[in-house]
């Protein structure tokens, strides 16, 4: 008797069972050896089971059984192809994060050994510090620069209007052109100034987790 045609679980659990029953412990053992596995899934909303998985029942959650009835797997439904790409994207984002509590472990090993007290991490940040303020120095003399030469160019062309004269288009280019250098500069001291607040920010976090290093060392060295 084949499980071909389809029928609902207890079915098939309750029929295996019965012809167990009903052959010899000999018979029963070859029938179980020679027996074929039954697959268990849902159909729209219907508990479907057959000895054969269609090919549109692939992809879908199912359980399988023994001949006997006894459950021997738990197939998950397949993923979407928008759940692959979202696992996919999980996936990387999980091995960035170990990297970087790798790489943030390593660095903070590499401050103990480097930095012997806090001044010497200290005099390390301040290389740093003195590169960024001297470029913020470096900009706002540049602001100053532009804006005066904007000023004078606006100047000629107001001239120009009170005389009900034209504003000539190479000057109209050179204000336009004066505008953006200015504006350039301006976004580049905000990129400046908040890199300097970072450095800061950084500087108190580094001496924080220095000082956590150190004392653990030093607890484990008297240990």
């Amino acid at each position: 008797m084949h499980a071909s045609s389809r029928t609902s679980l207890l079915s098939c659990a309750l029929l295996s069972v019965a012809l167990a029953m009903a052959v010899s412990p000999a018979s029963a053992q070859k029938k179980v050896q020679g027996g074929k596995k039954i697959y268990c899934w849902d159909d729209q909303g219907e508990r479907v089971c057959s000895d054969a998985l269609p090919a549109n029942a692939v992809d879908n959650a199912r359980t399988e059984f023994s001949p006997t009835g006894v459950a021997t797997a738990r197939i998950e439904r397949a993923k979407t192809d928008e759940e692959r790409a979202l696992a996919e994207t999980e996936a990387k984002r999980q091995e960035r994060e170990n990297w970087s509590d790798a790489e943030r472990a390593r660095r903070e090993r590499a401050m103990v050994v480097s930095f012997a007290s806090e001044a010497d991490l200290e005099r390390n940040f301040a290389n740093r510090i003195e590169l960024i303020d001297s470029s913020i120095e470096t900009s706002q003399l540049g602001i100053k620069g532009a804006r005066r030469s904007l000023l004078n160019l606006l100047q000629r062309a107001s001239e120009s209007e009170l005389e009900a004269k034209p504003v000539a288009k190479s000057l109209a280019e050179r204000i336009n052109a004066q505008h953006d250098a200015l504006r350039r500069h301006q976004e580049l001291l905000e990129r400046q100034v908040q890199a300097r607040a970072t450095i800061d920010q950084e500087l108190d976090s580094a001496l924080e987790r220095y000082r956590e290093l150190k004392a653990a060392a030093g607890a484990s060295s008297r240990s």
